[in-house]
This record gives structure tokens, C-alpha cells and sequence, in this order.
């Protein structure tokens, strides 16, 4: 049994999954996964008749909710220095212009959330229409910060195909630079699979925002298997980062 246990708390997927989990990211990635779960889950049971149960669940969604909102507190500095890095940033204006406009969503979005988290733990009591059209202040900037990181990925995307075609029409008579070729080459198919990786994820959370702020009218089921989607895909981003891979 001894040798069983050590083998399990030994195992690399183990100390794999303690390197995710030590960091604040990897932590709200799983809480974020098992919180739309819990959306999507109680929604299904509801719709069941099943209200007692889906009561439990729907707690559980709330309150790995507002822990999460612990764990963004400070996190809007971090947009603006990425706003501040990207106005001196070389490169494409359009790209330049949308990743100032996604960090700046970001920045409103948590920076109102902050303010969110104090009212719903009583540290800072707002008035409950205050609160209101604070809470939907901060899904307009999220909405806001997805469309622009939409933007963002569409034209890097066709910027990164178009050196990839010019870079393909090349030829080379040494065999070292048709070697350096195929290097750029290869490391601008990495960058083309993380923008369309990361467009997959604001296309499917950005009907999240879209809906708390009357726009569109999905329902619970739908975004909770949304948020679950992103969450998985973002937490094994993390999965592969601790392993050393990308």
C-alpha cells in the first residue's frame, strides 16, 4: 500500500498538477471550469423539476463566483501596463489600436469587479440600483474587451497568413537559408494556431457578456457549457506551460 501511495503522490501528473495549481491562474481556471459546470448543471436540473438539488448547485456556481473575484483583485494593473507597453509597441497599427482597446475593456471590467467583490462581502455597501448598473457596467466592458480581442485576432491571423505565403513563394539557392525559412516558418505556424486558439475561446465566451447585458437571450445551460468549453481549453494552456511546453 505504502508503495502504491508514493507512486500516486510521486506520479509526474501529480506534481504536473500541483505546479498548475500553485499558481493564482491555474487555481481560477479550475474553479472557473467547475463553476460554469455548476451553472450548466443546475440549469439542467431546474428544467428537470429537480429545485431542491438545483438550488445546491446554483450556491456552488455563486460562491466559487465571488471567490474568484478575491483572486482578481489587483489584476487590473496588470492591463494597464499591457496598454502602456502596447503605445510603444513596434508593428501593425490595427493591431496595435485593438490590443489597446481589449486591455482598456479589461482594465473597466476589473477594475468595477473589485468594487463588486467589496459591496457583495459588506466591506463597501452600495446602493442596490448602484450596484446594479455597476455589475452591468462590468459586462459591457467585458463585452467590450472580447469584441476588441476578437478584432485583435482576426488581424494578426491574416497578417501571420500572409507572411506565411511570402515566406512559402520564396526560394532559396543555399540550403542555410532555405533552412532559416523553414524555422520562421515553423514559428509562424505556432503563432497562427495560438491566435486561432484563442479565438475559439472569446467566440464562445463572448456570448457570456453579450447575454447579461440583454444583447442576445441564451440560457444558462448554453453559457455554463461555454464557460466550461474556455475553461478547459485555458487550463490546459496552463497544463502544458507547467510542463514545459507551449
Amino acid at each position: 500500500m505504502a508503495s502504491v501511495a508514493s507512486q500516486v503522490v510521486l506520479h509526474p501528473v501529480t506534481t504536473q498538477s500541483l505546479k498548475v495549481l500553485s499558481t493564482t491562474i491555474g487555481r481560477d481556471k479550475l474553479y472557473r471550469g467547475i463553476q460554469y459546470f455548476a451553472r450548466f448543471f443546475a440549469w439542467l436540473l431546474l428544467s428537470r423539476g429537480y429545485k431542491i438539488q438545483a438550488a445546491r448547485w446554483d450556491a456552488l456556481k455563486s460562491h466559487l463566483a465571488l471567490g474568484r473575484k478575491l483572486l482578481r483583485l489587483g489584476k487590473f494593473m496588470e492591463n494597464a501596463q499591457a496598454v502602456l507597453k502596447a503605445l510603444n509597441a513596434p508593428g501593425d497599427t490595427g493591431e496595435r489600436i485593438t490590443a489597446i482597446g481589449r486591455q482598456l475593456g479589461y482594465f473597466g471590467y476589473l477594475s468595477l469587479d473589485n468594487i463588486a467583490w467589496a459591496n457583495a462581502i459588506k466591506f463597501y455597501n452600495l446602493a442596490p440600483s448602484t450596484a446594479q448598473k455597476i455589475n452591468k457596467r462590468i459586462m459591457q466592458f467585458w463585452f467590450t474587451g472580447i469584441l476588441f480581442s476578437l478584432a485583435h485576432g482576426l488581424l494578426k491571423a491574416g497578417r501571420l497568413a500572409n507572411e506565411v505565403k511570402k515566406l512559402q513563394n520564396q526560394t532559396w539557392a543555399e540550403k542555410s537559408l532555405e533552412a532559416e525559412r523553414d524555422l520562421k516558418l515553423q514559428n509562424l505556424q505556432v503563432a497562427r494556431e495560438a491566435v486561432r486558439y484563442q479565438f475559439i475561446m472569446d467566440v464562445l465566451d463572448v456570448w457570456i457578456p453579450a447575454t447579461n447585458v440583454g444583447l442576445v437571450n441564451l440560457n444558462d445551460g448554453v453559457l455554463g457549457i461555454f464557460g466550461l468549453i474556455t475553461s478547459l481549453m485555458a487550463l490546459r494552456q496552463q497544463w502544458l506551460a507547467a510542463g514545459g511546453k507551449k
